[in-house]
């Protein structure tokens, strides 16, 4: 599934942008509340596979709020952000043709959703929250709420630090090592809006208090918390789900606020579980990849002339050129053992140029690899690992590769026939596991 037409609703004179994907038998809104960067976010991945889920079972519409992504800014007209929410909402669904919706609202989107569909009982058909807060704030009645000074301290924060990678750590903590998800979360934040207003989003949040419109709430309603986000605490959940009439509470393990990236399918399952009354579970996806596999050239010797010390800090500066390397070309780390690397690509080109830069860049530090590339049909499976007889015949061409070579199958040779890559062929070779003999090439210098 591609990424969708971003089309726009009518609010007056402002303009809301809005997806609308899958032809399920059900209308299902999923909203992060303000957080919304509709095109941006099908380059990510986990996001796009997240989507995908929702709407193998569902007609998905997403939509940004105005002040937010490709929206125009709210109004000046004295509403306030639930107000202007809602207006958006009814004017996207209108657009959409869609009467009566699920709606799956996270972080800030759980209050506004939960005020939604009090106001709206009709148009509501069910409610699903994670990580949602009724009020954020502690009270004298309300003792799970976060202090006032705390909040304004991560105003604070928001505003200085939003749109960087030490604002991505926060948010989700499962994604602290990953360079390249740090570095498009950060992307990310900085296409939904400056740091002043994040900031002051943070302000109307810590003053919105729902809980008086929690007995209205007539929708089937299942509330999910992680264990241990940081944003979001699991008594919180559960006030809502003890106020919300026949609503169900679901502690989830885990510390990200945003649920594409740490067990997702864990959301994901419980989501379509809910909704359909069946959970079939994670199934995996399949895509044509570039696969590509490096290994150090004699590890084993250099570890010992080195010493322990001296050569985990090498491998440190090899992992760092590494995930350099990979978010220059596009490439995605499936998994690394040290001294070596499985990564892959959308196209077989970006994946040898990769490699060639890899030789490169680890030559100045003393460390010469070799370097395999398959390209064909993987398989994408629900816990982020990548299988398949592509990935086992990637990893027996590296085998085969000598230090300094960018050794590929026959088949990404001709798959890049006609392109200003030339190869050496290198012989026909039984491939162990693998069926037939398979002709290799190395990528000519």
């Amino acid at each position: 599934m591609t990424a969708p037409e971003t089309r726009y609703a009518q609010v007056g004179d402002d303009r809301v942008a809005y997806q609308v994907l899958g032809e399920g038998p059900r209308d299902l809104v999923i909203t992060t509340g303000w957080w919304a960067a509709l095109d941006l976010e099908w380059e990510e991945p986990a996001i796009a596979r997240f989507l995908r889920r929702l709407a193998s079972f569902s007609r998905v519409i997403r939509f940004s709020p105005r002040g937010s992504g490709l929206s125009d800014q709210r109004p000046q007209d004295g509403g306030d952000a639930q107000q202007h929410w809602t207006q958006d909402l009814l004017a996207v669904m209108h657009a959409a043709g869609s009467h009566s919706v699920a709606i799956v609202g996270m972080n800030d989107g759980g209050s506004m959703a939960l005020q939604f569909a009090a106001a709206q009982p009709g148009q509501v058909s069910a409610l699903l929250l994670l990580n949602a807060t009724a009020r954020w704030v502690v009270a004298h009645d309300y003792p799970d709420g976060y202090p006032l000074e705390g909040l304004a301290g991560f105003s604070a924060f928001a505003q200085k630090h939003f749109g960087t990678e030490r604002f991505a750590r926060t948010q989700n903590p499962s994604l602290a090592q990953d360079e390249r998800a740090l570095r498009w979360q950060s992307k990310f934040a900085r296409a939904i809006g400056s740091p002043k207003s994040v900031a002051e989003n943070f302000v109307s949040q810590s003053q919105r208090d729902v809980r008086s419109v929690l007995p209205a709430v007539q929708a089937p309603t299942l509330v999910m918390t992680r264990r241990s986000c940081a944003w979001a605490s699991v008594p919180q959940g559960r006030y809502i789900a003890q106020h919300v009439a026949g609503a169900r509470f679901e502690e989830l393990p885990g510390a990200d606020y945003l649920p594409y990236w740490e067990a997702p399918d864990l959301i994901l399952d419980r989501v379509e579980q809910f909704l359909t009354g069946t959970r079939r579970g994670g199934e995996s996806d399949r895509a044509l990849a570039a696969v590509l596999f490096t290994d150090i050239v004699d590890s084993t010797r250099r570890a010992a002339e080195l010493g322990d010390a001296a050569w985990r800090a090498l491998l440190d500066r090899h992992e760092e050129v590494l995930r350099e390397q990979l978010g220059l070309f596009r490439g995605r780390l499936v998994d690394t053992a040290g001294d070596g690397v499985f990564a892959i690509f959308e196209r077989p080109d970006r994946a040898i140029e990769c490699a060639q830069s890899l030789h490169e860049a680890l030559a100045r530090l003393g460390l010469p690899i070799r370097a395999g590339i398959h390209f064909g049909d993987v398989e994408l499976r629900a816990d982020g690992q990548v299988g398949g007889m592509t990935v086992h015949i990637g990893a027996r061409v590296l085998a085969l590769a000598k230090s300094g070579e960018v050794l590929v199958s026959r088949t990404v040779r001709d798959v890049l026939l006609g392109s200003r890559l030339r190869f050496d062929e290198r012989g026909a070779y039984e491939l162990k596991g693998v069926p037939g003999r398979w002709e290799v090439c190395a990528v000519g210098v």
